[in-house]
């Protein structure tokens, strides 16, 4: 007769702890992203002043942001948060290169980070 020991969990694999490190980053620097852009941070309404679209645009830009910080922090919502925050982040990189004309890395690593988000949330992998 052969037994089989169940394995033995010793912690939470680096996978899940680099998820929660992402998750938890990105809900900070979306959530304050958002807030300074609903809160009309001089410089956020010049810049959207420049990108020409309309003081609107900051308005919807911002509810995107923290409805996306908060639903990194939602298990259920971690992945659709994820990838709605990298498709932003695509956009903001078109305009920051062919409107402003700016260096896109800010939002190239943010798009890149929520992506990964995204690929290491619970939803993501089968079980």
């Amino acid at each position: 007769m052969s037994t089989t020991a169940a394995p033995v969990r010793t912690g939470p694999r680096p996978q899940r702890v680099l998820g929660r490190v992402l998750r938890i980053g990105l809900a900070v620097v979306f959530l304050a992203a958002g807030l300074s852009k609903l809160a009309g941070a001089p410089e956020l309404v010049d810049l959207f002043d420049d990108i020409g679209a309309g003081q609107w645009l900051r308005y919807l830009v911002g509810v995107c942001e923290v409805a996306g910080a908060v639903g990194l922090l939602v298990p259920r919502l971690t992945r659709p948060a994820a990838l709605g925050l990298t498709a932003l982040m695509v956009g903001a990189t078109v305009v920051n290169v062919a409107v402003l004309q700016v260096s896109p890395l800010v939002t190239v690593v943010l798009a890149l980070a929520a992506g990964t988000t995204a690929a290491l949330s619970p939803g993501s992998r089968r079980r």
